[in-house]
């Protein structure tokens, strides 16, 4: 099983619709045995609260589901629980290895894998849930590539 974890500043904008875009790809393609997907924040601010009305409005758009889906915190856990810490941006990718004082290739900048190599902008404060989204989308088929060719043995 590889296990991939999404992190933002306070998981209710970014890194859930980056959850929950990529949950539907790995069930489109039929890989949920194979890839178990989770979201986090590096802050506590919202604990327990769902996604952000914006990104479940924009998800909505394109019939993806957010049930269920509730914002927590980086657990210390998370670095042996996951095999891919997968940051929003530079900031998110710094707080995660202060938090958990762990460095590594199995955490990076979620846009490194694609042609932008940018960091995702955040629509809590640009508005722009469609820019997001487009660039989630962008970085999850290229996640699923990245996987893909460091775990042939599981798609065979």
């Amino acid at each position: 099983m590889i296990r991939v974890l999404f992190v933002c500043l306070g998981n209710i904008c970014r890194s859930p619709m980056a959850e929950a875009v990529f949950r539907e790809e790995v069930k489109k393609r039929g890989l949920a045995h194979i890839i178990e997907v989770d979201s986090c924040g590096t802050a506590s601010y919202h604990v327990g609260e769902p996604p952000h009305k914006g990104t479940q409005a924009k998800l909505r758009e394109y019939g993806i589901s957010t049930d269920g889906m509730k914002a927590r915190q980086l657990w210390a856990s998370d670095f042996d629980s996951f095999d891919y810490l997968v940051a929003m941006d530079s900031s998110n990718v710094q707080n995660i290895e202060k938090a958990l004082r762990k460095t590594g290739d199995k955490i990076f900048r979620f846009l490194d894998v694609t042609q932008h190599q940018k960091d995702v902008p955040d629509p809590y404060y640009t508005g722009d849930f469609q820019e997001t989204y487009d660039l989630v989308i962008d970085g999850c088929n290229a996640l699923l590539a990245k996987i893909e060719a460091e775990h042939p043995h599981l798609f065979s």
